[in-house]
């Protein structure tokens, strides 16, 4: 007697063996059919209960939420919607369920009901669905690395540089928050630290990954980032996942190649591999949909989407071409923008990239060459002054889904940049290093793992595809 998962049982046609299952309780219908799942898949097995051969006290424990091992022979099903059953001989319950406790019960709940009860919301269907293609999606990603010459750094998620300049960053910190040392000018003396200076929690750890870049060539970084922005929105967390490649001497095309290269990988993948998930997925997505007004519904449906972008060529435009487009547009014209864009040098919004996307060029866009004065101080300056080899690419339904540029490589350029925006050049002094010593042009981006999950799964709320989300007055599990 073997022990099989639910999804190896399914799967198989070798009938008339006797198995062993162990999962959770699903439903129980008519005091007969049990449909246990045990997470492998998202088709349930059903088990098929004699009542002269199980004793009924212990059927009085079978409730959905229990968990159970049943051992039976595997035959081909009687009714519809699958193909073998198990004709249970033996059930023994690991652990019962009281049906008038236990939450998850087989009905219809709502996503914000589920984000309060997240250590058991996986066990329905949606985030059962949604985890496993975020693991998918998670090894496409080191695959996709991995086979193409990269090396896998972890980069700190202690740092003392904010990467991102935008000051928004988690403070790490043993001193008595009552009583912190202050210093001759009264401010906190951070020397006293553990760390004997101010340091956070990273935003990026793109920085760091550049040093490795300048020595082993092509590296990755796929780790947790966090992010003090106090927005409580759909497309907002606090810790996030990145995924930020750099490539020593790749130009602002070769990096966009990348990312194209990149994104088209990882959704063939999850098309390959997540067929079942992505087909509930999908079904989930179009009855949501129903009761939307025409006009907020997706035009296409969740799969031929993901085909879609993995199998057309993204759109290269410049932000100077795409400033024309959105001056001169509908919604701009008659005012539907909530920003309006008036003059070049406007920081786009979601609305203005996903009119690019999804109504004027209709298909991924990459835009480059952004304003300067819009964009990080590592990336590389244009020879107009103005603007700088930076790139973003856009997704339907998304907006931006990756962010990244060349970096500037020219010493005296990079400073002048430091110096101008007040960043102590004494904090970057190793990043400026990479400049003094063998510098080479060299690009990276990055690509915020949870909105790629968000894409690839149909889902609104990005909260619902990170298993513990964490958001403003919100760190509950």
């Amino acid at each position: 007697m073997s022990t099989y998962s639910v999804k190896e049982l399914l799967s198989t046609d070798n009938l008339q063996q006797e198995v062993t299952i162990s999962g959770w309780v699903k439903t129980f219908r008519s005091n007969r059919f049990i449909a246990l799942n045990d997470g492998s898949t998202i088709h349930n097995l059903q088990c098929v209960v004699d009542f002269e051969q199980i004793d009924s006290t212990i059927l009085k424990e079978v409730a959905t939420g229990a968990a159970l091992t049943i051992t039976g022979t595997l035959v081909e099903s009687q009714g519809k919607g699958q193909q073998v059953e198990i004709m249970v001989d033996t059930i023994t319950v690991l652990g019962s369920a009281d049906p008038e406790q236990y939450p998850i019960q087989p009905k219809k709940h709502s996503l914000e009901f589920l984000r309060e009860k997240a250590h058991l919301r996986v066990r329905t269907n949606t985030f059962s669905a949604i985890m496993r293609v975020r693991s998918a999606l998670s090894f496409a990603v080191h695959q996709y690395f991995q086979k193409n010459g990269f090396y896998y750094v972890h980069t700190p998620i202690i740092t003392g540089s904010d990467a991102e300049g935008a000051g928004e960053m988690f403070r790490v910190s043993t001193l008595d928050p009552k009583a912190p040392p202050l210093d001759d000018s009264g401010e906190v003396n951070y020397k006293e630290d553990f760390f004997g200076k101010e340091t956070n929690l990273t935003v990026s750890g793109q920085l760091e990954a550049e040093t490795f870049a300048m020595g082993l060539g092509k590296v990755y970084t796929f780790g947790p980032t966090f992010r003090a922005e106090n927005s409580n929105t759909s497309r907002h967390l606090a810790e996030f996942w990145m995924i930020e490649p750099e490539v020593a001497f790749n130009d602002l095309a070769a990096n966009m190649d990348l990312a194209e290269d990149f994104i088209k990988g990882v959704l063939n993948y999850v098309l390959e591999n997540c067929t079942d998930d992505l087909t509930f997925l999908e079904k989930r997505l179009l009855d949501e949909e129903k009761t939307k007004p025409q006009a907020e519904r997706s035009e296409m449906p969740l799969i031929e989407k993901l085909k879609f972008v993995a199998n057309n060529e993204f759109k290269r435009v410049s932000y100077t071409e795409a400033i024309a487009i959105l001056k001169n547009s509908k919604p701009n014209k008659k005012k539907k923008f909530q920003y309006l864009i008036e003059e070049w040098g406007a920081d786009l919004q979601s609305e203005h990239e996903r009119f690019l996307v999804e109504k004027h060029f209709k298909c991924p866009v990459i835009l480059f060459d952004y304003p300067a004065k819009i964009k990080a101080f590592y990336m590389r300056l244009n020879e107009d002054g103005k603007t700088v080899r930076a790139m973003d690419v856009l997704f339907p339904g998304i907006g931006e889904i990756v962010g990244g540029s060349q970096r500037e490589e020219r010493l005296d350029v990079l400073q002048d940049k430091i110096k101008e925006l007040g960043i102590d050049e004494k904090e970057l002094w190793w990043y400026l290093d990479l400049r003094r010593f063998g510098t080479a042009e060299h690009s990276g981006f990055g690509l915020g793992f949870e909105r790629l999950v968000l894409f690839v799964t149909g889902m609104g709320n990005i909260r619902d595809v990170i298993p513990f989300p964490r958001s403003p007055q919100n760190a509950e599990f």
